[in-house]
């Protein structure tokens, strides 16, 4: 009986696992599917889950990169490159001030540090193998930018609407305050057509500061002994200057980054299932706080800026 029953869970968990990476999902609601597996205890294969999710995360990193056309976006995003890496700098900064001040775990610290300021669940997934994330750290430093990414989608447009942002201020302050992409693209449609072009166009930017980020994490902590050089980041690169090189192949690469969003899925499905309720209370609450309260500065900074014309096209 009690084989049938473990049978049964390990069939629930795989057909989980690959509906995690359908069209239908989305990387936030496979975290979600994986986080109620594994905090009620229902993960037949922790041991695989932890193995296979760091592999995955390594690989999907690798295949997003045939979604970016590194000089389509530098062409149209020029004038908020600036603004986009001063933005980062800062925030990462504020991020580890704001962990250390809560005493978050110097990994944990970094992973929301760089979720919030690049672009969410992706910065995550490329900087925590680098930097030797646990599965934990990991797992919770998701949650808290999905779980954010979720309110913005809602409570960003509302907020504009009532200010009265101009599309395009509304398009610049989505771009550099919301997490994920999925979320920005969201948050631009619901607002408005010329919101939304500004908003994808801008966000793109700030997501290819992943690559000098991960580098010059790389770079810090193989000088300190503690990681070699991040093999999946310089793929990444060479993924991306594919993508831009063979814009004739434009359809094979569409396929490869839907492939790899899929695998990021998955990737994300098996770290929520890895995590328990004991492991959870290890990590403990402070990371929540250090994200919300660095998403409140950035986001309320940034439109401050934006409404006084600091930051413009």
């Amino acid at each position: 009986m009690l084989g049938r029953a473990n049978n049964l869970r390990a069939g629930l968990f795989a057909a989980v696992t690959v509906c995690s990476a359908t069209p239908w999902s989305s990387p936030g609601v496979a975290l979600l599917l994986g986080l109620s597996f594994g905090l009620c205890n229902l993960n037949p294969a922790a041991g695989l889950t932890a193995a296979g999710s760091k592999w995955m995360l390594k690989a999907s990193v690798v295949g997003l990169g045939f979604g970016m056309n590194i000089g389509a976006v530098f062409r149209t995003g020029q004038a908020t490159l600036l603004y986009t890496g001063w933005g980062i700098a800062l925030g990462v900064l504020l991020g580890l001030t704001l962990g250390r001040a809560l005493s978050v775990s110097r990994n944990a610290a970094y992973l929301i540090a760089v979720g919030t300021s690049i672009c969410g669940g992706s910065a995550i997934a490329a900087v925590a193998p680098i930097v030797g994330a646990d599965d934990d750290e990991t797992a919770v430093s998701l949650s808290t930018v999905f779980l954010l990414n979720a309110v913005a989608l809602f409570a960003f447009p509302a907020i504009a609407g009532h200010l009265g942002l101009s599309q395009a201020q509304f398009g610049l302050w989505a771009a550099m305050a919301i997490h994920d992409t999925s979320s920005v693209v969201g948050a631009g449609l619901k607002y408005g057509a010329a919101s939304l072009a500004i908003a994808t166009t801008v966000k793109l930017v700030r997501a290819l500061w992943i690559l000098p980020v991960s580098a010059l994490t790389a770079i810090v902590l193989r000088s300190r002994g503690r990681v070699g050089v991040p093999w999946f980041i310089a793929l990444f690169l060479g993924a991306a200057w594919m993508r831009s090189a063979l814009p004739e192949a434009d359809p094979v690469w569409k396929f490869c980054a839907t492939l790899a969003r899929g695998t990021l899925a998955c990737a994300l499905f098996l770290i929520g299932a890895s995590l328990s309720v004991a492991s959870l209370q290890r990590v403990g609450w402070r990371i929540l706080a250090q994200g919300v309260l660095l998403w409140v500065v950035v986001a309320a900074t940034s439109l401050i800026l934006i409404e006084r014309g600091w930051i413009h096209l």
